[in-house]
Formats: structure tokens, sequence, C-alpha cells
């Protein structure tokens, strides 16, 4: 048994804010990954659901809501939930399918339609939920941890408000050339400086916003790929879901204390970096194989981190990789050459789908202006909420 599936289709619906339901969206972008696959409806015998909770109670089964949409045809269905980790938890629950005989062909789909400004707690009570605490207790919104983390890499690596400018200046500029995007122009270091302080030392533009929007790729067997005639596809050959180890010494949302590193030595790499790791050795790769990185830039500061932790270069050497040009479209390891959150916003449960779907495009030359010359293998890397880490590998 082959360890690897193929991404037959990938879709999506454009991001922005569009005031419709999240359903939608995700029967828009499943529709044009099956158009892509050249696949029926019919013939899917599996659907993967990536969850939202902030669409009512259908989002908490989006799997049969997605069927539904669609037209009930008896296939499975299964909802996932891993808060921005969802998409990669649904793809490697598809996977999981297809390499065990369930299912052949599957289609993954997540969307979501956001609130209006940062993510704010739910409603009530809930003093067991870290969530809930850091907002109520701590009053640590998600730019305010930012802001934090922000502070962390200046005060330790020496990391200056000008190279996170840089970071927005180099995704809107891959983001001006995505149709998918929602914000599709390019801006300049000053224009950063010069936007509101949200949580210093981030402004406006430092931070992602949040969007409505939504992905879907269908995945097959390998088997199933040549009888459908594409015998050179896109395949997946790693999916990490990590969990921390404790004692993690490291703040990360959305707790708001780290475990005691007096009572257990620490472990040897960071959550982050685990997440990475678990995927190469997966893979049988290493960081010098890729082509291309899609990784979760909440803000300008988090992604210079994700450099580090993917294994790109050495501890606190994210902002020289981005000073050398390294991770431009042109440069030795182009990151988020679809634009990355900074031009998409937070679509939650879509967006590690979205991930693979630029990952598919650039794999198979189909990026267009933004295309990634001669792209073999990429990774897409993410975290979830609750220790949900997730890193896909695909390859060409």
């Amino acid at each position: 048994m082959t360890g690897e599936v193929a991404v037959l289709g990938a879709g999506m619906h454009p991001w922005g804010k569009w005031g419709r339901g999240f359903v939608e969206y995700g029967a828009v972008a499943a529709r044009a990954a099956l158009a892509d696959a050249g696949l029926d409806w019919r013939e899917v015998g599996s659907v993967v659901g990536a969850n939202t909770v902030r669409g009512g109670y259908p989002g908490y089964v989006a799997g049969a809501t997605f069927a539904k949409a669609l037209g009930w045809q008896g296939a499975r269905v299964t909802s996932v939930y891993a808060a921005c980790a969802s998409g990669a938890q649904a793809v490697n629950t598809a996977r999981g399918q297809i390499l065990s005989g369930l299912a052949e062909v599957v289609l993954v789909v997540g969307a979501d339609a956001a609130p209006k400004g940062f993510f704010r707690p739910a409603g009530g009570d809930r003093p067991d939920d870290p969530d809930w605490l850091r907002f109520r207790v701590l009053g640590a919104t998600n730019p305010a941890y930012f802001g934090l983390y922000a502070r962390r890499r200046m005060a330790v690596h020496g990391d200056t408000t000008e190279d996170f400018a840089q970071v927005k200046v180099k995704n809107a500029a891959s983001g001006a050339l995505n149709p998918y995007a929602r914000y599709r122009k390019r801006v300049t270091a000053e224009e950063v400086a010069a936007s509101a302080v949200v949580a210093d030392p981030l402004r406006l533009l430092d931070i992602c916003a949040t969007s409505d929007g939504g992905a879907a790729v269908v995945l097959s067997s390998m088997e199933f790929a040549r009888r459908h005639g594409v015998a050179d596809p896109v395949r997946i050959r790693a999916v990490s879901t990590v969990t921390p180890r404790y004692p993690n010494t490291v703040l990360d949302l959305p707790d708001i204390a780290t475990d005691s590193a007096v009572a257990a030595e620490p472990a040897g790499e960071p959550f982050r970096s685990s997440i990475a790791r678990a995927a190469y050795e997966e893979a049988g790769i290493g960081p010098e194989d890729l082509s291309l990185a899609e990784v979760y830039d909440l803000s300008t500061a988090l992604e210079l981190q994700w450099y580090e932790d993917l294994g790109l270069c050495g501890e606190g050497e994210g902002a020289k990789l981005l000073r050398e040009g390294a991770t431009t479209l042109g440069g030795r390891i182009p990151v988020n050459a679809s634009g990355g959150l900074a031009s998409f916003g937070e679509a939650v449960p879509a967006q590690a789908i979205a991930q693979v779907c630029e990952v598919t495009w650039q794999l198979r030359g189909a990026a267009g202006d933004r295309q990634v010359a001669g792209a073999r293998v990429g990774i897409t890397a993410n975290q979830g909420l609750f220790g949900h880490g997730s890193a896909v590998i695909a390859v060409r």
C-alpha cells in the first residue's frame, strides 16, 4: 500500500466579506474542485467537512451540510474541528479513508463566514476553557498575543518593525497576483508604518483580517488517478498533526501560562518545530528539498517565526532570510506565494485547505504570474488552538 494520495482537483471561493452563508462558499469551492478533477459529484465516495463554530448549528456538522448542499447521493460523511488546523485535519481524515480502502475518492471542504473585526470570545461562562480565560481574565485578544510575540522576537533576536513591515510588503505583492485573494493591492513599508497601531509594535497592516471564503480539494487513491487518466498527479506524501510536549516553555495561544520547566527538562524543540519535523520524517525529505512553503501568517512577526520552525534557517535568522530576498517570489524558497493570510484574511476552516490548493497549483505549474519556477515539493504549516499542529507535504 502506498502512503501517497493524489490531489485530483482544487477549488476556491474568493475571500472577502460577501454577506452570505458559509455553505454557499463551500459549495462553490467544492464544485470548482470537482470540475478541476473532471469528476461528477456522484463519483465521490466520502465527504469530509472542516467545521466552523460561528455558523450556527450547521457549522458543527459541516460534512453533512456540504453534502446536502451538493445533493444527497449516499456518500460517507465526516465533520472535523481543530480550530485553524481544521482543514489539514480534514485532509488527513480523507487520506486515512483512502489508504484504508474505505473510499477511493474523497471531497474535502472548508468554508467560513467570519465575524467583522478581530475574533472575540463567545458568550457564556466557561472557566475550563483556556480560550475563554485568556479573553475574559487576562484580556489577551488575538492581536495582543501577536504583539507579545513580536516583542519577544525583537528582544531575543533583534527583529525590527521594518522587518515586520517587509513581510507584509512581500505578501501583498504576491496577493496582488492572486484572483482569490481579498486584498489585491501592493503596499509599501511606509504605508505599513502609517497604519494604525493595534497591539504595539504591530500595526493594522501587520495583522491579518477576518474573512469569508471557501476551499476544497478532491483526493483519490493513486490507482483511481491512473484509471482516471492522471498518470503524474500532485501527491500528498505526509500530513503532520502532532501535539505539544510537556513542559512547554514558550507562551502559545490560547494558553496564558507556560508549563513548569522546574520539574522536567524542556523538549529539545518547540511545538511548531516538531510539527514540521514530523512531516519531514514521514515524507523522507528535509527543508533543503522544498520548493515553496505556505505558512500561517496571522501576523508579520509570526511568519518570520515559521521560517525558523520549518528549518529554512537557523534560530533567530528569520529576519536575515527575509532581508536576503530568499522568501520572495524568485527567491531560494518562496514563502506565501499565494499572498498568505495577509492577503486573504482568516476563514478558519478553509485556510489550511486553501494552502493545499496553492501548493497544488504551484506543483502543477498552473499558478500564473505568481508561479514558483520548477516547483516540485511544497509544505503547508499552521497551528490551531489547543495544541492542534498541522503540516502537509505535497510533491510532484
